[in-house]
C-alpha cells in the first residue's frame, strides 16, 4: 500500500490565512484605538466596515485552528462587503459623491477630515488599504486551495 503524500501547500497556506487575521486584527484594533483612546466618533460608513471586520477576527481565527480551508468562503464575502464600503467611503470623503447621495446626514459626517497621515493616508484610506490585502489574500489561499 502506497502511503499518500504529505500536502506541502498547507504551511503556506496557513501562514497566508494567518496574514490575513493579523490584518483583520490589527485593523480592528486601529479602529477601537482611533474611537476609543483618540475619541474620534465614526461616521455611519464607518460603523459598516466594522460591522464586516470585526467578525473576520473571529472567522478566520476559527479557520487557522486547525487549519480550516474553508474559511475562505466565510470571510470572503465579509472581506469584499468591507472593500466595497470602503471603497464608497473614500469617494464620499474626497468630494466624488454629492452631498444628496451621502448616507452621513445625521451624527459623524462621513466626509469629515478628522485625520491625515503624512498629509494624505485618511481612515477611509487606511480601511480601504487593509480590506484590499485581506481580500487579495484570501483570493490567493482560495485559488491554492481549488488547484
Amino acid at each position: 500500500m502506497k502511503k499518500p503524500e504529505p500536502d506541502r501547500t498547507a504551511p503556506a497556506s496557513w501562514s497566508l490565512l494567518f496574514a490575513c487575521w493579523l490584518l483583520a486584527a490589527s485593523a480592528t484594533t486601529g479602529s477601537l484605538f482611533f474611537s476609543s483612546v483618540m475619541e474620534l466618533q465614526p461616521c455611519a460608513l464607518c460603523w459598516y466596515q466594522r460591522i464586516a471586520l470585526f467578525p473576520l477576527v473571529l472567522v478566520l481565527a476559527v479557520g487557522l485552528f486547525p487549519f480550516d480551508g474553508r474559511a475562505v468562503r466565510y470571510a470572503l464575502p465579509l472581506a469584499l462587503a468591507g472593500w466595497l464600503v470602503a471603497g464608497y467611503h473614500n469617494l464620499v470623503y474626497l468630494g466624488f459623491i454629492p452631498e444628496r447621495l451621502q448616507p452621513c446626514s445625521q451624527g459623524v459626517s462621513c466626509s469629515d477630515k478628522n485625520l491625515d497621515l503624512f498629509g494624505f493616508v485618511s481612515i477611509p484610506l487606511l480601511s480601504w488599504l487593509g480590506f484590499s490585502a485581506i481580500v487579495a489574500l484570501l483570493v490567493v489561499l482560495h485559488r491554492r486551495s481549488s488547484q
